[in-house]
């Protein structure tokens, strides 16, 4: 049997995905300057053709958590496969290896992935995000968690951070209805807005 230090001979693809994890961003390097899309942009499909509505669905997960975001993908990647997906590098890494998915992939989380998923998510290309962040284990870049998780409550999106949550949302009716969400910037969604005032008896 081939051990994990012959990678450059068996491929990162033909490993169990526990030994994968954190091998995505050594070998590959396009995920630490500018994201990675399998298919060129202007190759996708309208959102509303085959009266089907896309939606930007984003995929994080914490290293331990890995196997359970694959998990959950398998289980749901037909309806996964009908959206635009955005993930960190190592996570999108192996999501596009194990179920062929076509993902807008960024850096790994800890090198600025986290704060990339934020940015499209302000500008209002996501509109999930499902983030199976571990809860026992400290992150190098909490603060990037923390900022991420707190984007996607100001901006009014579906938040899934674990399992079960996750399965409400991707199988919500919701999911592809013709009117998402109010989103910041819109005239019924101001986070910041002043409460009207009473006027005066």
């Amino acid at each position: 049997m081939r051990k994990i230090g012959e990678i450059g001979e068996i491929g990162i693809s033909e490993l169990p995905v526990n030994d994968r994890i954190g091998l995505h961003d050594r070998h590959q390097p396009h995920d630490l300057h500018q994201p990675h899309d399998r298919h060129h942009p202007h190759d996708r499909k309208h959102p509303h053709e085959e009266g089907v509505r896309k939606r930007g669905i984003a995929l994080v997960a914490h290293d331990r958590c890995k196997p359970e975001m694959l998990a959950w993908a398998r289980t749901h990647r037909d309806t996964l496969a009908a959206h635009r997906l955005y993930a960190t590098g190592t996570t999108g890494g192996i999501l596009a290896d194990e179920l062929d998915l076509s993902i807008t992939r960024f850096r790994s989380g800890p090198l600025g992935g986290d704060q990339q998923i934020g940015s499209r998510i302000a500008e209002g290309d996501v509109d999930v995000l499902v983030f199976f962040w571990d809860p026992l284990s400290p992150q190098p870049h909490e603060p990037d968690v923390r900022a991420l998780l707190r984007l996607a409550v100001l901006a009014n999106i579906p938040l899934a951070n674990n399992r079960a949550t996750a399965d409400f949302v991707i199988t919500s009716p919701l999911l592809t209805a013709a009117d998402g969400p109010d989103r910041p910037g819109s005239a019924a969604f101001s986070p910041f807005a002043t409460p009207p005032q009473r006027s005066a008896a």
